[in-house]
């Protein structure tokens, strides 16, 4: 992995853990992720006319991959709902990359050498840790939510990073499932919520705006650098986030920052260290 390409995926961490922060302070609204998803998708809509129309390649994982960003949203959406942002983005984000890690060596015949694996493993432990806290205090309901935003998210990473390298676009491929996907959120968040659009101030509008812009170019960032480097490390990499996220939590969301999640912030520093060495 070079350079450029880990410094870009820092760089992608650190924006998606913005909007997932400015989707927490609207949890409470039911549709906050949705709304981030569909004005993303508004963003990239213009365009369009400057990357063409998607190749055949790309059709079967632009409509996979649209429907598990869509299941995404609406778990991450729950997910926020119902407990801290300290707590769930690490969890929701720590438990996805052994998952594409280990489909993207079975599926993608993808292996990478021992330091790098070990940098993963070393990060995701750190990035669990955090969200342990001493004890899960979670509801069933909000850990099920948060397991399954896991699950969807390892599914698309998967799904994203074979459709970018199908044809070889990232760029046509980004614009094209934003797009699409938010295409999705007018009947989601209709079925999330009969008064969603009614209940949309200005300030629900303007996070939404914000968290789209950030949204669109920090996965752009992921799906283009997934064509230049196994998409395992990639989205194992990514997961630093969670030490922005964590910093997000205490200093503008107002959550408490104990020993644990200090310790826990080593860790992932050790694992992005044997990532880059790896």
């Amino acid at each position: 992995m070079t350079p450029t390409i880990f410094a870009a995926i820092l760089l992608a961490a650190l924006l998606h853990a913005l909007w997932n922060a400015l989707a927490k302070r609207q949890a409470e609204g039911r549709v906050s992720v949705l709304l981030v998803s569909l004005c993303s998708g508004l963003f990239a809509a213009p365009f369009l006319p400057l990357v063409g129309w998607p190749v055949a390649a790309e059709y079967p994982w632009l409509a996979l991959s649209i429907l598990l960003h869509c299941g995404y949203c609406l778990f991450l959406g729950r997910a926020y709902r119902l407990g801290e942002f300290g707590q769930i983005y690490p969890l929701a984000r720590g438990s996805a990359p052994l998952v594409t890690l280990l489909f993207g060596a079975l599926l993608l015949g993808e292996v990478p050498g021992m330091v790098a694996v070990t940098g993963a493993v070393v990060l995701v432990s750190g990035v669990l840790l955090m969200a342990w806290r001493g004890g899960l205090r979670l509801a069933p309901a909000a850990l099920q939510a948060v397991l399954v935003t896991a699950l969807f998210t390892a599914s698309y990473t998967l799904s994203d990073g074979a459709g970018a390298r199908s044809a070889g676009e990232p760029v046509r491929y980004t614009l094209w499932l934003f797009t699409l996907t938010a295409l999705m959120m007018p009947l989601l968040m209709r079925w999330q919520s009969r008064t969603a659009w009614r209940e949309l101030g200005p300030a629900a509008w303007r996070s939404g705006a914000i968290g789209g812009a950030l949204s669109l170019l920090a996965y752009g960032i992921v799906i283009w650098a997934m064509t230049r480097a196994p998409i395992g490390l990639v989205a194992a990499l990514r997961e630093s986030s969670v030490l922005f996220a964590v910093l997000l939590s205490w200093g503008w969301l107002g959550e408490k920052l104990g020993r644990v999640r200090l310790l826990a912030a080593l860790i992932i520093l050790g694992g992005i260290l044997l990532i880059r060495l790896g």
